[in-house]
């Protein structure tokens, strides 16, 4: 029967009682009708990785090619109904229902060759409608069989529009109430049989259920019970001034990239062409999918970057461009407070509820955090009409990716003008038990296999906002589930070096470490994953200064990725790719893509993270030439930290004082350190402290006191354990405190230890350039050198060379 899927919305108890939906997760339906008749029961989510992607078939080249799929229920069952789940994409209506039979057919054997069988539903004269994102049900009136068969007779076409495929998301067998198809093995026509993806046809229901709504006030919690958890530390907003060569350059070169990627104007046109206002002629042409389908995310983009660079650096410019963007989103604001550049009904469009919500958010509160007035009413209004709009029970599953828009609620609330509505919209429409529970039981199955949208490093984004759910209520279950989450992809999905080991589009299970696409956008060291691992351990180490770790993250993610994946003042590419060629070089760099806006984003806000500040003091987190003020009791405190790291160990700090002033200076000694590290306080040697530490120092400070150390680095060798593995050799990764190194003039560099017995032994023949600090020669290998992975630009490289042992070495 035709199928109205805008206005079906029925009860979830029917599907509930099958185990297969949440009542409260899902457009359901009602009973079967009569015998092959067709029902719609429900909306579909996204089905995700391995096992909740839909079945595909092999391609075919016209529509008339017929093709089979088969589940084999292991003995006879009096089948009820069938039900066919089509494949979906969230968030775009037109690729909906892709691949799903025109004309078809449904029966039941018991002989698994079909010599005989009898029909449950027969399409196979006519067209069938095409279902969308509807699961459709056929009534089989309690025929008996063991073997149950889907052939289609006519096709539709391939997702990518190339031929002609048959997909299915996911197909039940309803018998006594039960789904007796479930992990049953699955065969297909041997011409056109994709046999990776058949067991996607039997596999078990997702914990939410497979519909669009989710709506469960249930997890809501009363703002009046909440307590919140203090911060033990602060970052600061300002204050800072970096003075080193690395940051500083980096900044410089981030200005350079806003004020040249797009103008004003074309960032505000689709604002404009939003609201109705004129657009200035001779504009360039939008970017194809950043600028049309998520139509404001430039306009975030840039806030972002701006708002967070012009905390540090006063650049007039730039400041007038910020609140130019800012002006112009307020010119077209709504009546009711909507801002965003697109218009409101269409929020469920591909990313726009998630992502481009949460790239104006984030640019907004950045410009705020700047000084902007405007920024922050401007969100509040919005935020006003979103914590009640129509959209919200669809938002997480409806649009795709929806789960990208935690973080813009929970980082509005703790604006100065935040309410707990902001935090009770996530608790009720985003909020994943069964994830929570699953992220504190460190279960893997969790990550790689996300059971709604796709497994991607952007889970890591609701990491911070579940955080900062526990930051503000005290609800320890947030904690644990987030506790968890930092151990599964510290110890599974970061690679060395720190970049992030898993993306959407692949398969990547636990310890994968994949160095080679597997598709195009299937690679790994995505630079938005890497942002996002450096804002969830900020929030940690604001609740746990002293764990060394946390910082230790940060510090990797900065060098080997924020840095490395920047090009100069020309942009920022999307992959820290680590063999091969750079990134996505020689493409152009300046298309608005997601790792342009959080790496500028990262950039702008590099000095927040040398330091941070105690009630009682001050926590010296990272090596960066620097200055910071701050007031410690009364006292104008300035602290300027000078050397030249990470290309030589010596560090000093000086202190000047407005007074003299008690506090704790507490100095970093990092993880990656290779012994421990001696501390002088105005030439007097004071304490050693451990890798991996915090050592304080407890004292009266006064205008000329120095604190002076040696940063332990080394080089240390870490065997590669991932899946690209290359038959009968080792590779390894070579860093140098927390710089990773990159072999450069070879993808496939093979070293040879020329004496010694282990592979360890290589490092002898690894000598440091004295006119080229953190570059490094090879003995016996003049062709190649070591360089930091930042520096590599368009030369071939390798970040894990083979390693081979000589017959001499060896014997």
């Amino acid at each position: 029967m035709p199928i109205n899927r805008r206005d079906f919305v029925k009860s979830g108890a029917a599907l509930a009682a099958l185990g297969t939906l949440s009542p409260r997760s899902t457009h359901a339906a009602s009973s079967a009708g009569p015998a092959g008749t067709a029902t719609p029961v429900g909306r579909m989510a996204w089905p995700a990785a391995t096992w909740y992607r839909p079945y595909v078939s092999k391609v075919a080249h016209t529509p008339d090619a017929v093709m089979w799929l088969q589940v084999d229920l292991g003995a006879p069952h009096a089948i009820d109904a069938v039900r066919l789940y089509p494949a979906f994409t969230p968030g775009d209506e037109h690729a909906n229902g892709y691949g799903f039979p025109v004309r078809f057919r449904i029966e039941a054997s018991d002989d698994p060759a079909f010599a005989s069988s009898k029909l449950l539903a027969d399409h196979s004269k006519a067209d069938f409608a095409n279902p969308y994102d509807e699961i459709t049900e056929f009534a089989a009136g309690g025929t008996s069989g063991r073997y149950v068969r889907l052939t289609a007779t006519r096709l539709r076409p391939a997702q990518d529009g190339v031929g002609y495929t048959l997909a299915i998301g996911k197909m039940d067998v309803l018998s006594g109430g039960k789904d007796v198809a479930e992990r049953c093995p699955a065969t297909g026509d041997p011409a056109f049989v994709n046999p990776a993806d058949l067991a996607q046809l039997t596999r078990p229901p997702r914990p939410m259920g497979e519909g669009i709504v989710t709506d469960n006030p249930g997890n809501v919690t009363s703002a009046a019970a909440w307590r919140r958890v203090p911060f033990l530390v602060s970052v600061p907003r300002s204050g800072v001034n970096p003075q080193g060569k690395l940051f500083r350059q980096a900044m410089e070169n981030n200005i350079t990239y806003l004020l040249s990627a797009f103008s004003v104007d074309e960032m505000l046109r689709p604002f404009r062409e939003r609201a109705g206002k004129p657009v200035r002629p001779g504009l360039r042409q939008p970017i194809a999918f950043w600028d049309t389908t998520l139509p404001g995310s430039s306009a975030g983009r840039f806030l972002m970057g701006s708002g967070n660079t012009l905390r540090w650096i006063d650049h007039a410019e730039l400041r007038s461009w910020m609140n130019a963007v800012v002006d112009g989103i307020e010119e077209c604001r709504e009546s009711n407070g909507y801002i965003m550049a697109y218009p409101a009904d269409l929020i469920l469009h591909s990313e726009r509820g998630g992502y481009t919500r949460s790239w104006v958010t984030h640019g907004l509160i950045e410009a705020g955090y700047a000084g902007n007035p405007k920024a922050f009413p401007l969100l509040r209004g919005f935020y006003d009409w979103f914590d009640t709009c129509e959209y919200l029970p669809k938002m997480m599953r409806g649009g795709t990716q929806g789960v990208q828009g935690m973080i813009a609620n929970t980082r509005m609330y703790f604006t100065p003008l935040g309410k707990p509505e902001d935090i009770h919209v996530i608790q009720r429409y985003y909020q994943e038990n069964y994830w929570l529970e699953g992220l504190a039981n460190h279960n893997t199955d969790v990550v790689w296999q996300y059971p709604y949208d796709r497994p991607h490093n952007y889970l890591i984004t609701d990491f911070e906002a579940y955080l900062d759910i526990y930051h503000a209520t005290g609800d320890e279950r947030y904690l644990r589930a987030m506790q968890g989450a930092w151990d599964l992809y510290h110890d599974s999905w970061e690679h060395v070096g720190g970049s992030i080991a898993i993306t959407e589009f692949g398969e990547f299970p636990p310890k994968s470490y994949r160095l080679k696409a597997q598709k195009p956008f299937c690679e790994t060291g995505e630079t938005c994953g890497s942002v996002f691992w450096v804002r969830f351990n900020q929030r940690f180490h604001q609740m746990y200064p002293d764990q060394e770790k946390y910082v230790n993250e940060i510090e990797k993610s900065i060098y080997n990725a924020g840095l490395a994946n920047q090009v100069n003042f020309h942009g920022i590419i999307y992959h820290a790719r680590l063999v091969g060629m750079k990134g996505d070089l020689p493409v152009p760099l300046c298309t608005n893509s997601c790792c342009e806006g959080q790496g500028t984003r990262l950039l702008g806000s590099l000095p927040e993270y040398i330091y941070s500040v105690a009630p009682d003091g001050l926590y010296v987190d990272l090596y960066e030439p620097s200055t910071i003020q701050w007031n410690q009791s009364g006292a104008e405190m300035k602290a300027t930290l000078s050397g030249n790291f990470p290309y030589h160990p010596d560090v000093t700090l000086a202190i000047t004082s407005s007074r003299p002033a008690q506090a704790k200076i507490r100095i970093r000694v990092p993880s990656w350190a290779a012994a421990s590290m001696p501390i002088r306080v105005n030439q007097q040697a004071a304490v050693s402290g451990n890798p991996g530490s915090y050592v304080t120092l407890d004292r009266t400070w006064s205008t000329g006191d120095t604190i002076r150390f040696t940063l332990p680095m080394e080089l240390k060798l870490t065997r590669y354990t991932g899946l690209d593995q290359i038959a009968g050799h080792e590779r390894f990764a070579l860093e140098y405190g927390p710089v990773l190194l990159a072999l450069v003039g070879s993808d496939s560099a093979a070293l040879t230890v020329r004496s010694g017995r282990g592979y360890e032994d290589i490092l002898r023949q690894i000598k440091q350039d004295p006119y080229r600090p953190l570059q490094f020669a090879i003995d016996g290998h003049p062709e190649y050198h070591y360089i930091p992975y930042w520096q590599v630009v368009t030369e071939p490289f390798t970040c894990f060379p083979v390693i081979d042992l000589s017959k001499k070495a060896s014997a």
